[in-house]
């Protein structure tokens, strides 16, 4: 059973996220929960320290566990990759009014907030990010480390290759079986973006409708 907790990242979004972990693990105490991050270690914030990674690992308490809170998603992949190596188990976290329905797929390291929403037939990869508000749709397919800011409004029938990012407020229009909206590896949306077709590998789009940026979103 777990008894000892990192929220890997002691930011904005590490604050968030501290309380969904408290309310998951409600039966620990509050010096049960620590932030991680090696820039900041020897301070405290909202009220719980900040250590170092070695200095978690060096805790006497053998059944750890540690969420990662960090929106970079490279960063994301090597502090899973360091979790697997130190065998720290990554937990899955998910609000209390998060709606994740039975048939959906999802692998480790996931991170569902207030009000975000998974529905029927879904398939996700490992250390996704699902901020407030966020939904993934029907059938969709999500792949490694991808991040969903605020509000994202991800329809039935799009894939969405690993390491994307997807801006506060996006939509991605509903593809179809035979030819899903495909959201290619790295890429990002930007920030209230509305994605009619598919975008290519590392390529950003803004927009409505969604264009590569440096084009004349106009013509």
């Amino acid at each position: 059973m777990i008894s000892y907790i990192g929220v890997y990242g002691a930011s904005g979004f590490g604050k968030e996220v501290m309380p969904l972990v408290r309310q998951q693990y409600a039966a620990l105490e509050k010096q049960q929960f620590v932030f991680i991050d090696d820039g900041q270690a020897g301070n405290t914030l909202s009220g719980y320290p900040v250590l170092s990674y070695i200095d978690f690992l060096a805790n006497t308490n053998t059944e750890k566990g540690v969420v990662i809170a960090i929106a970079n998603s490279q960063v994301r992949e090597k502090l899973t990759a360091q979790l697997a190596t130190d065998q720290i188990p990554q937990l899955h976290i998910h609000a209390h009014n998060a709606l994740i329905a039975e048939e959906a797929e999802i692998a480790e390291g996931s991170l569902f907030c207030a009000f975000s929403c998974v529905t029927s037939n879904a398939k996700i990869g490992k250390g996704f990010h699902a901020n407030i508000y966020s939904y993934v749709a029907h059938d969709c397919v999500i792949g490694d480390y991808v991040t969903f800011a605020p509000s994202v409004k991800c329809n039935g029938n799009v894939h969405i290759e690993d390491h994307a990012y997807i801006g506060t407020g996006a939509i991605i229009k509903q593809g179809t079986p035979e030819r899903p909206i495909v959201i290619g590896r790295g890429a990002v949306v930007g920030m209230g973006a509305v994605v009619t077709k598919s975008v290519p590998a590392g390529v950003t789009v803004i927009g409505n409708p969604a264009k590569p940026l440096g084009r004349n979103i106009n013509g």
